[in-house]
């Protein structure tokens, strides 16, 4: 059987905001109408967090746009998803959750043969001094590649 993993949505602001120490898969619970809208990329992680609440993961602010077949199948777009996962990882992410300056978010959602799933990242908030470093070294590598990419053509 060959799987191969389509990314479908990206959270690229959660790169740039945070440091990732660990990423995680989970599966998610969801609905007919609302993975078809993830098939057609309508889904959006900008402002998505994850939640541990009474031993369950749950997605917030993650918004899924009604499919435009779905008709009275439609879900709300901004209810809260639940991830399955198991025991011992809903307890590693409650724990990290719990220490001082991390938080839980949602990077990405693929799907692995026909199941969605989603990359969720152990994050530690960036400083604004971490945020310029990261856009320097960015800058740098790219005037590195030009110049060796100009010096190649000659």
């Amino acid at each position: 059987m060959d799987r191969k993993k389509k990314v479908m949505v990206q959270n690229r602001r959660a790169r740039h905001e945070y440091f990732i120490e660990e990423t995680m898969e989970a599966g998610m619970a969801l609905y007919g109408t609302e993975v078809k809208s993830i098939r057609q990329g309508k889904a959006n992680l900008n402002d998505a967090f994850i939640r541990v609440k009474n031993g369950e993961a749950f997605v917030v602010g993650m918004h899924i746009s009604p499919y435009e077949q779905g008709n009275i199948f439609n879900r709300d777009p901004l209810r809260d998803k639940k991830l399955l996962l198991h025991k011992r990882e809903i307890a590693k992410l409650s724990e990290s959750n719990m220490k001082e300056g991390y938080t839980l978010i949602p990077l990405s959602i693929y799907f692995y043969g026909n199941y969605a799933k989603m990359e969720v990242g152990i994050c530690k908030g960036k400083k604004l001094y971490d945020k310029r470093q990261a856009l320097k070294e960015k800058d740098d590598r790219r005037e590195m590649d030009r110049a060796m990419a100009g010096r190649n053509r000659s």
